[in-house]
């Protein structure tokens, strides 16, 4: 029943109400003019007219005062239409006229208190109404529930340390918002285009996008090429450098279950034939809701497969060097749990991973949550968004873009345009992922220019460990996300090339800017010779600092796959200081790295050391970037 505290007396009260309360409620003593507009708003109501069904209910209150199932029901309307405001005036009204009849409504009327934040109010309401010694058990159990999902919401109240946080979602306007439902957003990490799934006359899921210009979005169009079909088309999410679209396709010929994860790619032509991602991702149950992330290398998305720890886990796939992706990893009991996860979001910080449960403690329906990926992988525990970013309603997917703090959502406000529309509002800052940056170019062979197929790596220099790793396309073009708050060192490989390094260290500082770098490798042959930028030393120490294990792996690594190669670890300076003592230390820590290799096994044969000290600048001395710059380690082939 749409409307169930409408007009269905509670049944505690079926033998006892109308003798121990008649002379303050009796139905039939109602006047029968409002019993007929009452029965008459039941009809509209059932036909989805609210509106004039309030219209009609006003009046039979306005006829008859003391008409409680008429106030009951107009507030059931208003608690259906989430204009919790207007559901409490009226049960505020109607309390007073029998509080006996009135008793189980409490729970409703807690129901749109904690709809407007009132928690303890509505906490209060419902345990006075389980201190009842007969209650409906349905009632019960319904007031149990909510007993422990106010207390969860007063205790984050306590714990808020934001309480100056405005929640304004603005709407995204009639370039994107139509009568339709709009949903499911998702943006390209540079904030330029927005794709979303639009229903199409309430039969029909299709993609469509729009750009950004300016502080503009241009109208929406129909994604082109070839993803949309006759077939419903929903839960997308765009890889973050927009080449990859990722969605859910139900009831396909090619599926293997109900709903299956297909890939779509863009190519000049557009959007190709979506393809099934294959038998290791989907199944013959629910898989759906996919998200990939920045790096393109995992796959999150939600499945009701058999095995799990309840209706619908969380699940991810890794894509395998020969292309093709793993069997899916259950993300585990600490955020998968007996109820429902559904709508991952992996932000392009690669850390953040945002999702919906109703299982774990929330404000009473499906609550958004986020975890952070820790330095070996493992998953903090979820934290709840809180409200009123979470409410006593189901909430459903977000978005958040590269800067961490702007959130797009859907939602059926009252300023929709029809249905669900596309909002955005600013995330509170205790529960933003990490502000991200990124860098792109093209990797090329330096001698021909040609677009160079190339490995891509992020690494995290505190931690040692790998952070993103992508794979450049045919031409070499290719985009790497930056997340700030870190110190990295940043890799580009290829076979028969020597590799490109680079740094970026974000962890004291948060540039709004974007790097371009346009690399060229260097065929393996002598004379060729690169900076290895990762390497690191105190100033006018020698000793290797931790963080210059990475590069130096690096460089064990093309020495072992090119084993005649021979080559020379040259040490250089700026020139602040005497002449003689750079000399010295550019020597020793040239000295520094051949001693490094020999310990990790390569023939002492192949590995010259030379200091030059300031003799060799690449640029003046005259600015600390340029000394910085001049402060270098080179590897240059000596023979092959």
């Amino acid at each position: 029943m749409k409307y169930p505290f409408a007009f269905v007396v509670p049944a505690v009260f079926l033998l006892c109400s109308f003798s121990l309360a008649a002379q303050h409620y009796d139905v039939s003593k109602v006047n029968k003019k409002a019993v007929s507009l009452h029965n008459e708003a039941l009809t509209k109501a059932e036909d989805d007219k609210d509106e004039e069904a309030i219209i009609l209910l006003k009046k039979a209150i306005g006829i008859d005062s003391g008409y409680l199932d008429a106030y009951f029901f107009l507030a059931s309307i208003y608690s259906n239409n989430k204009r919790y405001p207007e559901c409490i005036a009226v049960y505020e009204k109607a309390f007073p006229i029998d509080s006996f009849y009135s008793f189980e409504y409490h729970l409703p009327y807690a129901i749109a208190l904690a709809g407007t934040g009132q928690f303890e109010k509505a906490l209060n309401n419902i345990n006075k109404l389980l201190e009842a010694p007969v209650l409906n058990p349905n009632t019960r159990r319904a007031g149990e529930f909510r007993k422990r999902s106010f207390e969860f919401a007063v205790n984050m109240e306590k714990k808020n340390l934001n309480k100056n946080y405005v929640f304004a979602p603005r709407n995204l306007g009639e370039s994107i918002n139509t009568k339709e439902s709009e949903y499911f957003p998702s943006l390209t990490i540079d904030n330029k285009e927005l794709v979303f799934t639009r229903n199409l006359n309430r039969s029909n899921e299709d993609f469509f996008y729009c750009q950004k210009e300016g502080d503009n979005w241009t109208a929406a169009q129909p994604m082109y090429g070839d993803i949309n079909t006759p077939m419903n088309e929903g839960a997308q999410n765009i890889s973050q450098d927009g080449q990859w679209l990722v969605f859910t396709g139900c009831y396909r010929r090619d599926g293997f279950g109900s709903c299956d994860i297909y890939i779509s790619y863009l190519t000049d032509q557009g959007w190709s034939d979506a393809v099934n991602m294959g038998g290791k991702i989907n199944s013959e149950f629910w898989d759906s809701q996919p998200c990939l992330s920045p790096d393109k290398r995992d796959l999150y998305f939600a499945s009701r497969v058999p095995g799990g720890y309840g209706g619908s886990d969380l699940y991810v796939s890794h894509l395998l060097p020969n292309g093709k992706w793993s069997d899916p990893e259950n993300l585990g009991p600490g955020i998968n749990t007996p109820g429902d996860e559904q709508c991952p979001f992996i932000h392009a910080d690669n850390q953040t991973l945002y999702f919906t449960s109703n299982g774990h403690p929330g404000y009473g329906d499906a609550d958004l949550y986020y975890v952070r990926k820790g330095p070996n992988g493992a998953w903090s525990n979820p934290v709840n968004l809180g409200y009123p970013i979470n409410t006593i309603n189901q909430e459903g997917t977000l978005f958040i873009s590269s800067d961490g703090k702007t959130a797009y959502y859907s939602s059926d406000r009252s300023d929709s345009k029809g249905g669900l529309d596309i909002y955005s509002f600013e995330l509170r800052e205790d529960v933003r992922p990490y502000k991200t940056l990124w860098v792109k170019g093209r990797v090329f062979d330096s001698k021909t220019k040609k677009g160079l197929p190339s490995s891509v790596e992020l690494i995290d220099l505190a931690a040692k460990e790998p952070l993103s790793k992508v794979q450049t396309d045919e031409t070499g073009h290719y985009l790497i996300t930056l997340p700030v708050g870190k110190d990295y060192a940043f890799n580009v490989n290829r076979k028969g090339y020597l590799f490109f390094s680079d740094n970026f260290s974000l962890s004291q500082s948060s540039p709004d800017s974007v790097y371009e770098m346009n690399i060229g490798l260097q065929p393996i042959e002598v004379n060729a010779s690169v900076v290895l930028n990762n390497i690191f030393f105190d100033v006018n120490k020698f000793d290797l600092k931790p963080a210059s294990q990475i590069e130096l792996g690096k460089l064990v690594q093309l020495l072992n796959e090119n084993p005649s190669l021979k080559i020379e670890i040259g040490g250089h300076t700026d020139n602040a200081g005497k002449p003689a003592d750079n000399q010295t230390l550019s020597n020793n820590r040239a000295k520094a790295v051949v001693n490094y290799l020999t310990s990790k096994g390569v023939a002492a044969a192949r590995l010259v050391a030379k200091g030059y000290g300031e003799t060799k600048p690449v640029t003046d001395n005259t600015t600390e970037e340029g000394r910085a710059k001049n402060r270098r380690t080179e590897m240059k082939i000596t023979g092959q």
